[in-house]
């Protein structure tokens, strides 16, 4: 997986970015549920995604979810609320759960060197500690700085691995797809071995998966493949709702302890005293003294974007079936509120008065 998918194409978007960002589209506050729809389905068109499926969840329930467009452009097939997508980087937060669950059960320690569980890499500059790479800050001297990558946070696989004798696939299978009856979301379909630990059919379980697409220069979709890699780092797919359910889960402290969770949604902190954009598995933003916790998913053919508000237990999901719903927004350094798919959430549901019932 690419360190920064977006790095080469963010030019071409910015144009998309200051249209949506200044004016234009979301210039009239949304009052309600029927509004985000309106909203999402018109920045679909504008910013030319083929389909995408949202959720939004409060307290223990989902209380919303949608899709939009066509899940399978050349047969017109309408996107629902379930259709499955690949997550992409939001796989990083399952990733940071399940690693957060071995240190709470003493099989890992955050401040241990990597090397100690496998990993070796070639730092000059320092000892590269688990907390580094969960952190997005093992390049350089590590724990100075921020640097997205991908790749690295991957190697948290073989630390999975050797502190526990299981498999990440194993792991996320046995301790949150299954107990949470999440009977949409499994390991990639590609990966065979992964994807036959979550039990499900695959004939019916790639029925319901969104078609990849990328957008041309015409104006036309084309139809592309879905990466095959499966990691902590990317890979699992999953529906709007399922991750909602995911996150609801996290709230109530079926997963973590709420110490866990809080250290996962707290900034790093260099020890220069300078706080970076990401905790544990999560970007962390402040925006008008309202905390939130995030991440985006960027990869070949699908896109995804994941906002909760800890203290309001309050998530929005959004999964897309082409790279457009975050290339534009310079996510990967910590950008949330670039974004108008963020903003028609965020400055309506969360910071607005907007209803999430009638």
């Amino acid at each position: 997986m690419n360190t920064h998918f977006a790095t080469s194409r963010a030019v071409g978007g910015m144009c998309i970015l200051a249209m949506l960002c200044t004016g234009g589209l979301g210039a009239e506050p949304i009052k309600d549920l029927a509004g985000l729809e309106t909203r999402l389905e018109q920045l679909r068109e504008q910013v030319k995604i083929p389909a995408f499926s949202a959720a939004i969840a409060q307290g223990d329930a989902v209380v919303w979810s949608k899709g939009l467009g066509s899940s399978d452009v050349e047969l017109h097939t309408p996107a629902t609320p379930e259709t499955g997508y690949h997550l992409a980087s939001l796989t990083k937060t399952f990733g940071s759960t399940i690693l957060l669950q071995l240190v709470e059960q003493g099989k890992i320690d955050l401040d241990a060197p990597v090397s100690e569980y496998g990993v070796v890499l070639d730092q000059p500059d320092g000892t590269v500690r688990v907390r580094h790479l969960i952190s997005h800050t093992s390049q350089g001297e590590p724990g100075m700085r921020y640097a997205y990558n991908g790749d690295r946070y991957a190697l948290l696989d073989q630390v999975i691995r050797n502190a526990s004798g299981r498999t990440f696939g194993e792991l996320v299978c046995e301790r949150i797809i299954r107990p949470l009856e999440l009977k949409h979301t499994a390991p990639n379909v590609e990966d065979h071995t992964s994807f036959a630990l979550a039990g499900l059919d695959r004939e019916s379980f790639v029925s319901n998966l969104a078609r990849p697409y990328q957008l041309e220069k015409s104006g036309e979709f084309k139809l592309i493949q879905y990466p095959k890699i499966f990691s902590c780092s990317a890979g699992l797919i999953s529906t709007a709702p399922d991750v909602a359910r995911f996150s609801i889960a996290l709230d109530r402290g079926d997963l973590l302890s709420k110490q866990s969770l809080e250290k996962a949604m707290t900034r790093t902190v260099t020890p220069d005293g300078r706080s970076l954009p990401y905790g544990l598995g999560w970007f962390v933003i402040e925006v008008r003294g309202v905390k939130m916790a995030w991440h985006y998913g960027l990869w070949t053919g699908n896109s995804s974007l994941l906002i909760k508000v800890p203290d309001r237990k309050l998530t929005y999901v959004v999964l897309a079936n082409s790279d457009r719903l975050t290339i534009s927004y310079m996510h990967g350094r910590g950008e949330l509120m670039t974004s108008p798919f963020a903003r028609a959430f965020v400055d309506n549901f969360v910071l607005g008065d907007a209803r999430l019932r009638d």
